[in-house]
């Protein structure tokens, strides 16, 4: 087990006020909501109890238990103990025989909770299996801040988990999150409010990042209505790595570029900058500074990286803009630094890929607004390079949302992993189409599993090299 890293040495959240904001930018954004804990019955047995830091952790064991006990790591937002990614899910896995099990985190510290999440995760562990034994097979599961913080347990558990499981997990970190979400805030203040001096980094409330996240949002809805903001738009979304698929749209053609815009900012109307910022906030007390930087970063280069670079190029051209001044003012305008404290804190406790020690499966939507596909694209990378890849299986689900998942699609995963801690071979288990076929049996919500392959991150920065703050 890892070493719990020291609290914060910044100020604390505000946190009535941030957690408002997030748990409004997630229900407006369709994120699924917190769980609630069911109630005693004569077939499921629910657990509580309360860690050494204030952590609480809930469990549900089924009177006809498998032996096999899943450790679900929760996603950003309030402190609260969950052991499932939904009531629906829950409710599957009970009847199919699993334990459940999971924390809080620390609530004393930021809704950012990485510097006690896996720690509490291996204790809350620890604390269950005491109450009902030992399990036959043990398996992690985490969701969106929880699918890194799974990876994290992936990385660190081994002779403790046998197998991993990711649903929309921010798997390229807390660093890699906040810098591409700033090269689009930084785009968005330089091109539709010229002049304006716009907080983007080292917040000192939550009200300041609520207001910087209106002024931004504001600026977005005034820009859509002329060619020339839709195109500016459209270059600040594909910094942000933002898909040009929006709920309840159809999905636009390939080349139908102002149709892509379109949903782009429809994503943009629904609020995702509130959470951009409420989160940018919450990373930067857990982190103890600002750990984003764009001072170096040539936006020319960074948009010929982007798979959106067509879009942005055609719309650019039908609103008479020029592109190449427009990219070169982002340049020589770039003058965030970072604080070397906070990248390296953040590199310590919200990062991974540094290796796997068990098998990991990781589940994405193809149009994820909070957390972009693209993340696996830079988490497989560094497993690869980490000499890991063998351990690593992604798979890929055509549907918009965060965390957007049947729990039909959960479950075959679910089974899938097992297959693969089972045989010690993952086959054709995590295959797309083994995947549909394996959740459509199940009779439960459908599914839409499909082969893909996630473009790059747009983020042009390697890390931990930074520019520092001075």
């Amino acid at each position: 087990m890892r070493p719990r890293a020291p609290r914060p040495t910044a100020a604390r959240l505000t946190r009535t006020a941030v957690a408002t904001a997030v748990v409004t930018a997630l229900t407006t954004l369709a994120a699924p909501a917190a769980p609630a804990a069911p109630a005693d019955t004569g077939t499921t047995a629910h657990l509580t109890g309360t860690l050494p830091d204030g952590a609480t952790w809930i469990a549900d064991v089924p009177q006809r238990w498998n032996g096999t006990l899943l450790l679900f790591s929760h996603g950003f937002g309030p402190t609260v103990a969950q052991d499932a990614p939904s009531d629906a899910a829950r409710t599957e896995l009970l009847t199919e025989g699993y334990a459940l099990a999971g924390s809080s985190y620390d609530p004393n510290g930021s809704m950012w909770a990485l510097r006690s999440a896996e720690h509490d995760q291996f204790a809350t562990l620890d604390a269950v299996t005491a109450k009902i034994g030992e399990p036959r097979r043990t398996l992690s599961v985490g969701q969106s801040m929880g699918g890194l913080v799974n990876a994290q347990l992936a990385r660190d558990g081994a002779g403790r988990i046998d197998g991993a499981l990711g649903l929309c997990g921010l798997v390229a970190g807390g660093t890699d999150l906040d810098n591409y979400q700033l090269d689009a805030e930084y785009t968005i203040a330089r091109l539709l409010l010229p002049g304006q001096q716009t907080a983007l980094v080292r917040f000192g409330s939550a009200a300041e990042a609520a207001a910087t996240a209106d002024r931004l949002t504001a600026a977005v809805t005034a820009a859509q209505s002329t060619p020339q903001g839709r195109a500016r738009i459209a270059l600040a979304a594909a910094y942000l790595n933002l898909p040009t698929w929006a709920p309840g749209r159809t999905a636009p053609a390939p080349t139908d570029w102002s149709g892509q815009e379109e949903q782009q900012a429809a994503w943009f109307a629904q609020g995702i900058l509130s959470f951009v910022e409420g989160g940018r906030y919450a990373i930067e007390q857990s982190a103890g500074g600002n750990n984003s930087w764009n001072r170096g970063v040539d936006y020319t280069r960074l948009l010929a990286g982007s798979s959106h670079a067509p879009q942005v190029r055609a719309l650019y051209r039908a609103a008479g803009l020029d592109l190449d001044a427009d990219l070169g003012a982002l340049t020589r305008g770039a003058a965030i630094t970072a604080d070397p404290a906070a990248v390296r804190t953040a590199e310590r406790t919200s990062s991974a890929g540094q290796g796997l020690s068990v098998p990991l499966l990781d589940v994405h939507t193809v149009a994820d607004n909070l957390v972009p596909v693209e993340q696996e694209h830079r988490f497989a990378d560094r497993v690869r390079a980490a000499g890991d890849g063998a351990l690593l299986r992604q798979a890929y689900v055509r549907r918009q949302g965060h965390c957007a998942f049947t729990t039909a699609e959960t479950v075959a995963a679910l089974h899938a992993l097992e297959h693969r801690v089972t045989t010690g071979h993952w086959d054709d288990a995590a295959a797309a189409d083994t995947l549909q076929r394996s959740a459509t049996a199940l009779g439960l919500d459908g599914a839409a599993y499909i082969p893909y392959r996630p473009a790059a991150l747009t983020v042009g920065r390697d890390r931990p090299a930074y520019p520092a703050h001075h």
